[in-house]
């Protein structure tokens, strides 16, 4: 089985280290990449597209952030070929509203939300399901 890669793009640099640590602690051979801002993790993407580099299989996305919030990635995301947004995309947020929680349920590429900072037992959802389609 191919280890899963995963991206964390949170600005608030102790809820992306929570998550980061969370996921090492499921002790599943993750590779784990963070970013602290959306647009370099965007930038990231869009120089897969010229290259065969390594696409994550999960997004972790924070929704508030500075310059460009999660919002307007995943508008820029759903610009991209498919193969690039093929990423299982969870929204990460410690103030989403229930319009936002709704917007994310209807989505097409959120598979779901969680509140920060994320619970094992959420991550272990996470995961767990996403291993079950790579196998």
């Amino acid at each position: 089985m191919t280890p899963l890669t995963i991206w964390i793009i949170d600005d608030d640099l102790v809820s992306l280290f929570a998550a980061r640590y969370g996921i090492e602690q499921l002790k599943k051979p993750y590779h784990v990449v963070d970013f602290d801002s959306a647009e370099v993790a965007l930038k990231v993407l869009s120089d897969s597209l010229e290259g065969d580099k390594e696409l994550p299989d999960v997004i972790l996305l924070d929704l508030v952030m500075p310059k460009m919030n999660g919002w307007e990635f995943l508008e820029k995301l759903e610009e991209m070929p498919e193969h690039v947004r093929s990423s299982d995309i969870y929204i990460l947020s410690a103030f989403l509203s229930t319009k936002e929680r709704q917007r994310a349920s209807t989505h097409p590429v959120v598979k779901g939300y969680f509140d920060k900072p994320i619970s094992k037992r959420a991550l272990s959802r996470i995961f767990g399901e996403k291993e079950e389609t790579k196998e």
